[in-house]
């Protein structure tokens, strides 16, 4: 999926008014409060001479319309939608390996079908994908004794309910997600555009920002981190397809 030019003017606006607060050169904003190396470079080594990020930097020089270049930029690199180290994929969810004994949940709307990713209409799928997800990492990595995830969706109730309770009932913000799309991603609806709502409530937020003690407090929703061992995703998920089919 391909981001709207809109996606990338929220965060050039955001890092402008960061980096004048925090008395920050505009690329070392643009590094550390955007999602701007992922989407550009790819990787997430965030390396300031890289050369793909040093001649982005090198062309905001040349061109007075930073969203204009930046989108441009974009454009010209391969959209990837999940990040290199995934694993393995199932609709709409991927995994990778993340710290010793545990996996990392990816979630990314691969459904295109008109009602929506996080449906009812689509719950029984995305219960089905996430209990395949479970079943290939009890069959492939026999090391890992947990699920984790970060994701702003675990404040939406349709995204919590694919889950086992003790996954999410514990749930804790995240902070400093400002590089990544656990935090953007609230901002994009499943077309690749900009929630018109979210981008106004968001703006608003930054507008009224006078100091950069806590940039976090622009954006509507946090990012949550949570975890859960394995095996209470597998007797979750065995539950509720036994229920439901």
């Amino acid at each position: 999926m391909a981001y709207a030019k809109e996606f990338f003017d929220l965060q050039i606006y955001f890092a402008r008014k960061i980096a004048v607060l925090a008395n920050l050169k505009l690329e070392t904003a643009l590094l550390d409060y955007t999602n701007f190396y992922v989407r550009l470079v790819g990787g997430r080594d965030f390396d300031p001479h890289h050369p793909r990020w040093m001649a982005y930097i090198a062309g905001l020089k040349d061109h007075p319309d930073l969203g204009a270049w930046t989108y441009h930029v974009y454009t010209q690199r391969p959209h990837l939608d999940r990040p290199d180290s995934v694993i393995a994929t199932f609709g709409c969810f991927s995994y990778a390996l993340g710290e010793p004994g545990q996996i990392r949940l990816h979630f990314h709307n691969d459904d295109h079908s008109l009602q929506g990713p996080l449906s009812d209409e689509r719950m029984g799928l995305r219960l089905s994908e996430l209990a395949a997800l479970v079943a290939h990492v009890r069959a492939e990595q026999p090391s890992a004794r947990q699920i984790a995830g970060v994701s702003w969706l675990y404040h939406l109730p349709t995204y919590k309910r694919l889950f086992p309770p003790p996954y999410t009932a514990h749930a804790m913000v995240a902070s400093n997600r400002f590089r990544n799309m656990p935090l953007w991603g609230q901002f994009l609806n499943r077309h690749g555009g900009v929630r018109k709502s979210a981008a106004a409530a968001f703006l608003q937020r930054v507008d009224s920002q006078a100091s950069a003690d806590n940039p976090a407090q622009c954006f509507p929703l946090l990012p949550l981190a949570t975890s859960a061992p394995v095996d209470v995703f597998h007797d979750f998920y065995q539950s509720q397809l036994a229920t439901r089919f």
